[in-house]
């Protein structure tokens, strides 16, 4: 099983779009890197939904509904989606701050790689970040 982080602008799809939704679908990725990662995901697999620009912050954890497949939004050939699901609102959110302090996730690929929108995340990484997200404040 991978982990996975993706990210999106909150005014664009956010995750209350998620949980309106109940499913939906990972489009719009036009990176190839980030749609080879989209490509590597797998049905279970746990993604960390991140809003970007706008809160810098992870805020739930959601999973792989269904495995990639053709992008409908574009005639383009070879761009793909997947579909995700919501598990679970975080109680507190986790900052681009927090993670650019902390020496356990300073160098991950959310930071490395800022402009990707679809990122692998490593086991510890994620286990850390879902810890931080259910820390009493």
């Amino acid at each position: 099983m991978n982990h996975w982080l993706v990210k999106s602008e909150p005014f664009k799809y956010s995750w209350d779009h998620l949980v309106a939704e109940g499913e939906g679908m990972w489009d719009g990725v036009r990176n190839y890197a980030a749609r080879n990662n989209l490509m590597a995901m797998k049905v279970g697999d746990p993604v960390l939904f991140y809003h970007s620009n706008e809160g810098k912050e992870v805020v739930g954890l959601a999973k792989v509904s269904k495995e990639h497949y053709p992008d409908p939004t574009t005639d383009e050939p070879g761009w793909v989606v997947v579909n995700v699901v919501p598990i679970e609102k975080f109680p507190n959110t986790v900052t681009l701050a927090q993670i650019k302090k902390d020496e356990l996730l300073k160098q991950m690929d959310l930071v490395r790689l800022s402009r990707l929108s679809v990122v692998p995340v490593k086991r510890e990484e994620f286990d850390h970040i879902v810890a931080l997200a259910h820390d009493k404040k």
